[in-house]
């Protein structure tokens, strides 16, 4: 006998339902898009803009930013630079560095996507990641961190186009 035959409507109506409640269900679980106006940039401190101190290489890294920054410090060799902000798909993704004396002393992450509680919990793993990466390559020729793929990408862009400027 078929599972839909005409003599059995009480069935039909049953795998009906449950196929609408499925439906919704898988609808329902699907990550909403974050819009770049509900996205919020810190906003990166003004200060002088004399520099001084060696370069950096960049290491091959195939992506690249702009070469724009906001902010830099200059005493005894140390340098502070922003990088651009980079819109990804679920936010925006901004890093500063500091480089000693030509060398990449510290990489912070200024922005990044931490709207809900699922972007807090892959970057609280991932941006950690990306910065112990970043320090050991002294580039931004850095591996993508499974599952923060948006993340890194936007991580790497922010941390060339902040070595693009500090170098230049």
């Amino acid at each position: 006998m078929h599972a839909l035959k005409k003599n059995r409507p009480l069935r039909r109506i049953v795998l009906a339902g449950a196929a609408t409640v499925s439906g919704m269900v898988l609808l329902l679980s699907m990550k909403p898009h974050t819009s770049a106006e509900t996205a919020v940039a810190v906003p990166a401190p003004s200060s002088s803009s004399g520099v001084s101190g060696g370069s950096s290489s960049s290491g091959g890294s195939s992506s690249s930013g702009g070469s724009s920054s906001s902010g830099g410090s200059a005493t005894s060799g140390t340098k502070t630079v922003t990088g651009d902000t980079v819109q990804t798909r679920w936010g925006p993704v901004q890093v500063r560095i500091t480089l000693k004396n030509g060398k990449l002393t510290e990489v912070e992450a200024i922005s990044y996507p931490s709207d809900n509680p699922r972007d807090q919990e892959i970057n609280s793993y991932a941006v950690p990641q990306l910065r112990r990466e970043a320090l050991a390559a002294q580039s931004a020729n850095i591996d993508t961190v499974s599952g923060a793929t948006y993340t890194s990408d936007g991580y790497r862009q922010s941390l060339q186009s902040a070595l693009d400027s500090a170098s230049s």
